[in-house]
């Protein structure tokens, strides 16, 4: 929305919880992490991925600040033993999407794809947008300017910490909302959902 500076006229979506719920809990697995015997092998092993996180200073800041403001191991193994991240992941009350496709028409026919999965390594969001004459490809840190016209390319970095960069106001941010509900009707509905003063 912030790049087009307007909500799409029409959404789309497709997804569902398809691997991760409890018809596919492994046989075995305890409730949480800590007292699991297939822990060891498990593609979601909490240990692993939060104690892992310890010593890296951009993984402590995200994802291990959301499950522990301890930076030790046992801060880590307490928050897991007692707190929402230390739970089977198969024995959970989640009823969100491990995988969705959301697709969006603007009113001057302009496209925009939105693909979700949680089959995939811990990593920034990906962005990719074409236009007639080059691209932008953007990997959370570095984004890259290819000018389809001469093979040129620029990079920049966006890590500033500078919070005045952000340009994004209330009435956008409610906008996004607007078009994340748009969508979430789609996939529950089977329909491509139209939005209003687009």
């Amino acid at each position: 929305m912030h790049l087009f500076e307007r909500q799409p006229a029409r959404v789309s979506s497709f997804g569902s919880l398809s691997r991760i719920h409890a018809g596919d809990r492994p046989a075995g697995a305890a409730d949480r992490c800590l007292d699991c015997p297939v822990e060891p092998s498990c593609p979601y092993s909490a240990p692993r991925l939060y104690l892992g996180c310890l010593g890296d200073p951009s993984s402590e800041f995200w994802p291990l600040s959301a499950v522990t403001p301890g930076r030790t191991e046992e801060d880590v193994l307490e928050a897991l033993r007692t707190g929402p991240y230390g739970r089977c992941v198969y024995a959970c009350d989640n009823d969100v999407v491990d995988h969705q496709e959301v697709v969006m028409e603007f009113g001057d026919g302009a496209t925009c794809s939105f693909t979700m999965s949680a089959f995939t390594p811990m990593e920034h969001r990906r962005t990719r947008l074409f236009g007639a004459h080059g691209y932008v490809d953007g990997d959370g840190g570095v984004p890259r300017v290819v000018d389809f016209r001469t093979g040129a390319e620029e990079l920049a970095a966006v890590a500033t910490g500078d919070a005045t960069l952000l340009r994004s106001d209330a009435a956008e941010s409610l906008m996004t909302h607007r078009v994340v509900w748009a969508a979430e009707q789609a996939r529950l509905t089977g329909r491509v959902v139209t939005l209003q003063g687009s």
